[in-house]
């Protein structure tokens, strides 16, 4: 019985990386023999157990043999005999078949160490084809490391699984966790990428893809190309650090210009509306959670107007944030404005400009909220209560706003 860690956890001390989790392949044991030295059996599909103090995963040496459509479609066997080379055979890419022993010491059949120095993703057997969901991970690796390209022939593998029609057996809620987690890695925009060469994001997110190749209006849009301006909104969502929702709203802003008939473009009237519809199909297909959900579409709906803030009527702004449920979620209020910026700082030549559109909404927001509603309700005709409190706020949205002009 040997035991060796594997996978990214080695990946990642050889990178020089923080190591958070690390997995352990025995070899040369039965799961009688880990029950009897303490171990608990955790593993549905193959056998996994739990440390007895470290509670740190150990998995048997296994191989594994396609029976089926999916990513699901397989068949274990673990036992004794199963070499390490054998199990390192199975796994997705080279810099993740790196094992090392309890010594230290490094059993790199298929090349990582090679490929972490070039830092290239190359898919380390042609049992790579077997599980679709690879083809997203790889994509999500790609948003972390983002020094590391996907060899020309792991990319020529992944297009075949998708021509192949393998991707469509992915389930939502697998493609959502894949795309949540490569949307809060550091280059959101290489994940995209690498679905979009490979063929995978015309069949995922088509919504996406055919935003690539439409035109905008030059004197707003210097970037021009509506897919390569999202790119650039949902990368910087990810430098500020912001949340998920607040990504996946700048990732899916602009979805309506993708339906823009071209004798329009490059205009995009009506966009917005547009836009929330597909966000809705969209979550909708892959299960999008409520939060992320509810707050794309009001972006996807108005952004338009949180750019054109300091024209809008007062009562055009109260109605604004009564939309986006300011009033009672100021903290969702708050990541609706971080995704509009985005929108306004994912241009070339923008990222440093003036973009004064969310303080004033802010500031919009605090005298609307400085009026007495229940006061207000209470000395109100009851039919008209709503309407009452709604023209008191545009009154003090309007006094705030007079007395700003008045100023030097």
């Amino acid at each position: 019985m040997k035991t060796y860690i594997v996978g990214g956890a080695v990946r990642d001390r050889l990178l020089g990386l923080p190591v958070a989790d690390r997995d352990y392949v025995v070899v040369g044991a039965t799961p009688d023999e880990m029950i009897a030295l303490g171990y608990q059996p955790v593993g549905k599909d193959f056998p996994v157990f739990l440390h007895p103090v470290t509670h740190e995963e150990y998995a048997l040496a296994r191989t594994e043999r396609k029976a089926g459509h999916g990513y699901k479609g397989f068949k274990v066997y673990a036992a004794p005999e199963v070499t390490l080379e054998q199990d390192l055979l199975r796994r997705d890419l080279t810099v993740n078949a790196i094992a090392e022993d309890e010594n230290g010491s490094l059993i790199d059949p298929y090349g990582g160490q090679r490929d972490l120095a070039a830092r290239v993703f190359r898919h380390v057997s042609a049992a790579f084809a077997e599980d679709p969901l690879r083809i997203l991970r790889v994509a999500r690796f790609a948003a972390r490391f983002e020094d590391f390209s996907v060899a020309p022939e792991t990319i020529a593998l992944m297009r075949q699984m998708v021509d192949s029609g393998e991707i469509d057996a992915l389930v939502p809620e697998r493609v959502w966790q894949e795309i949540a987690r490569g949307l809060m890695e550091a280059q959101p925009s290489r994940m995209f990428h690498v679905l979009r060469d490979c063929g995978a994001l015309a069949r995922l997110f088509p919504e996406i893809d055919r935003l690539f190749g439409v035109p905008q209006r030059p004197e707003y849009h210097p970037e021009i190309d509506t897919g390569v301006h999202v790119m650039l909104v949902v990368d910087w969502a990810a430098r500020q650090g912001f949340s998920l929702p607040v990504r996946f709203a700048a990732l899916t802003h602009d979805l309506g210009k993708g339906v823009t008939p071209p004798e329009y473009w490059p205009t995009h009237h009506g966009h917005e509306a547009r836009s929330a519809d597909l966000v809705r199909v969209l979550s909708e297909r892959v299960r999008v959670p409520a939060d992320c959900r509810d707050l794309a579409v009001a972006v996807a709906r108005d952004h338009g107007n949180v750019h054109r803030a300091l024209e809008l009527r007062p009562a055009t702004l109260v109605e604004l944030l009564e939309r986006v449920d300011a009033f009672r979620r100021t903290g969702r209020f708050e990541e609706f404005l971080q995704a509009c910026e985005c929108d306004f700082r994912g241009r070339p030549g923008y990222e440093a400009r003036p973009f004064p559109a969310p303080d004033h909404l802010r500031q919009a927001l605090r005298e609307a909220l400085s009026i007495d509603a229940g006061e207000v309700a209470r000395n109100a005709d009851p039919m008209r209560i709503r309407e009452t409190v709604f023209q008191a706020r545009v009154a003090a949205v309007k006094t705030w706003r007079d007395r700003e002009k008045s100023q030097p």
